[in-house]
């Protein structure tokens, strides 16, 4: 059994998010269905919770009401082996939502994403004190992160 699972609230839009996020990620799946029952917030017969599953990560998507909305202090990292592949997932999960700076983005659920190279930390660093200073104003400077240009910022290209 894991030890962690994200639980995220939605309104009352949780099975749309569901959705949205198995068309977004490849080997993603949807788990159980809860319905809420008589006596509780919802309305009974409708979608309580959803479990989902993207990669080895399991979530909850709850329908629990307006009461809380998501912020950028939560976020979700999508370590991406190409710019292909940065350019797919940032198009995918922009779509309707808005794009923030240094490869963060929010869906249009509200949810905070970054979508980054998967040696990110590499790109940051540079080839050295100084090509690390560039690579940092380089990212500082994009929304979508482009990796030929932290490479060349830093160095490493």
């Amino acid at each position: 059994m894991k030890k962690i699972q994200p639980f995220l609230w939605f309104n009352d839009n949780a099975e749309e998010a569901v959705d949205f996020y198995l068309s977004v990620f490849p080997n993603s799946k949807r788990g159980t269905v809860l319905l809420a029952s008589e006596g509780g917030p919802n309305p009974p017969g409708s979608v309580l919770t959803i479990t989902f599953t993207i990669g080895d990560l399991d979530f909850v998507a709850l329908n629990g009401g307006p009461m809380y909305q998501f912020t950028h202090a939560i976020s979700f990292v999508v370590p991406c082996e190409s710019q292909a592949e940065i350019d797919t997932f940032w198009a995918k999960l922009t779509e309707g939502g808005k794009e923030v700076q240094c490869g963060w983005l929010v869906d249009k659920f509200g949810v905070s994403w970054q979508v980054v190279p998967h040696n990110i930390g590499q790109l940051l660093q540079g080839k050295d004190a100084e090509g690390g200073k560039r690579a940092m104003a380089a990212m500082m400077q994009m929304v979508k992160l482009d990796i030929d240009t932290l490479k060349k910022a830093g160095g490493l290209a």
